[in-house]
């Protein structure tokens, strides 16, 4: 009987390791799913920082939107932190005229939405505002939706 004895503790200490190891794979798996999307969004601020003019990035860093000039019109348009419905042309005083809803044909996160659209209106703004849908937007939703409060 003490004979069998080191050969159950082994058969046990195995199935414990077993466990063990699945157990802390399924944490990890866990871990990492919630962690990628966060690394995605991070990875895609990054970019969108590194695109943005001096000005562009104080105005982003400060307010969490950012102002373009159409490259064909010379009109003024703010983009703001989303990913749908978040492109506004602006008046002199900052006021919304109109909004744009564009984004690329693949689910992105905010940062390279946010790219795309700053460098689609620079380089070919009658392009994207062609595909654009526009919506007239109120006086609340572009206070929310372009609030001066920081992203970071």
């Amino acid at each position: 009987m003490f004979r069998l004895l080191p050969d159950i503790a082994n058969d046990c200490l195995r199935g414990f390791r077993t466990q063990d190891a699945r157990r802390s794979q399924a944490l990890r798996n866990w871990f990492q799913a919630f962690a990628l999307p966060n690394v995605r969004e991070a990875r895609g601020l990054e970019l969108l920082r590194e695109w943005l003019s001096p000005e562009q990035l104080a105005q982003y860093d400060a307010n969490s939107y950012f102002d373009v000039t159409g490259c064909d019109s010379g009109k003024r348009y703010r983009i703001c932190h989303g990913t749908a419905m978040n492109v506004y042309e602006i008046d002199f005083a900052g006021n919304p005229r109109n909004g744009w809803c564009f984004v690329p044909n693949a689910p992105l996160v905010a940062g390279d939405v946010m790219l795309a659209q700053k460098i689609a209106l620079e380089t070919d703004e009658r392009g994207a505002l062609v595909v654009a849908k526009n919506f007239m937007p109120t006086a609340s939703a572009f206070r929310q939706h372009c609030s001066p409060t920081p992203t970071r």
